[in-house]
Parts: C-alpha cells; structure tokens; sequence
C-alpha cells in the first residue's frame, strides 16, 4: 500500500499511528505529496486532499476516518473501532471530536500562512479557535481512555497537532488532557515514531 501524505498533517498522523498499531508499518510505503512530481493526489482524489491511501489492488481511498476503517477491516476487525454499539459510538464521536479540532486548527494555521498580514480576519480566526478551546474543554471534562482506538488515537493526533503548531500553549489549561497524552505517548511507540 501506498500512502501520500504530509508530515505534518495531523489526519496523515491518525493514519500512520493506526497503520503501525495495526501491524501494517511495513506493508504501508509513505509517500510525501508535498515531493509528488506525478501529482498522484489530484488524479486519484478530486478533493486533492491528503492523506490518500493506494490499496495494492489499485484502490484509492482518501479521508482518514475511511482509510481507518479500511485499516482496521484489513487487520480483521474490531481492532481499533470496537464491536459493541456503546463503545463504537463513543470512539467514532471521540473521532469527530478530535477531527473538528484538527480541522480548526489547520484553518487558524493556514489564515496566518496563507494570507497576506492585511487580509487575515481576526474574527475567522477566533471562530475557529473558540471551536478548538471548546474541543479541548468537553475533552478535559470527559478524557479519552486508555484504549487504542479510533478515538483515542484521534485525540492524540490531534493533540500533537497542537504542540507542533502552537507550541503547546493548551497544556497549561488543561493540565489533565496533556497527562492524558503523555500517558498515550509512553504506551503507544507509534505516537513517538510519526512526529512531524
């Protein structure tokens, strides 16, 4: 399998922590879109959005809540989105969660990289930042646990995103979620091994 991705994207992240909890490191060749010179992304996926998953049998798969699933059925099941209903539910909306936040954050990220000083919009800004403090906030009041699933791997991605583009400023808030991570990190070496 091949997978185009950036190092730093955040949704690439979710997708390399789950391909290597999942036992695929070696069976997934990572691909830097960024160094694409056949523009693979854009003929395979008419977002042109990354990451972009080739299956061996040619598949294109793109949007990492998909490419996860597709992960977790390649590795039989159940592995990282759970089989019972409750449990399911709560880690694909731990999912989303943590999904939004990336979202937002990469919205904040490209209105500073990407506009002129004179055209970036102090009220976009802080829309999008009141959605990842929210974020942050229900994750503080109701952390993740120590299962590694979709959710959970969501959040620390999502998470790592925030400690590389905002130097991790929201630690200090929310004291009991950078634990959370921290504790994600020393027992997921995948979490380590895909830093930007």
């Amino acid at each position: 399998m091949k997978l185009r991705y950036s190092p730093a994207s955040p949704f690439a992240r979710k997708v390399a922590i789950a391909g290597r909890v999942l036992g695929f490191a070696d069976r997934i060749e990572m691909i830097d879109a960024d160094g694409d010179p056949g523009d693979v992304v854009r003929s395979r996926n008419p977002l042109n959005k990354i990451p972009l998953l080739l299956t061996d049998e040619g598949m294109a798969i793109f949007d990492s809540r998909v490419i996860l699933e597709y992960l977790d059925h390649l590795a039989g099941g159940h592995r990282i989105l759970p089989a019972a209903p409750e449990a399911r539910f709560r880690s694909l909306t731990q999912q989303a969660l943590a999904d939004g936040i990336m979202e937002a954050s990469i919205l904040v990220s490209y209105e500073d990289r990407w506009r002129e000083p004179a055209q970036i919009s102090q009220k976009w800004l802080a829309h999008q930042q009141k959605k990842v403090d929210q974020g942050l906030a229900a994750l503080e009041a109701d952390l993740p646990g120590d299962e590694i699933d979709v959710g959970t791997i969501a959040v620390a991605s999502a998470l790592g995103y925030l400690d590389l583009r905002q130097g991790g400023v929201w630690r200090q808030a929310r004291p009991k979620l950078a634990a959370w991570l921290d504790g994600f990190a020393a027992r997921v070496p995948a979490y380590g091994l895909t830093a930007a």
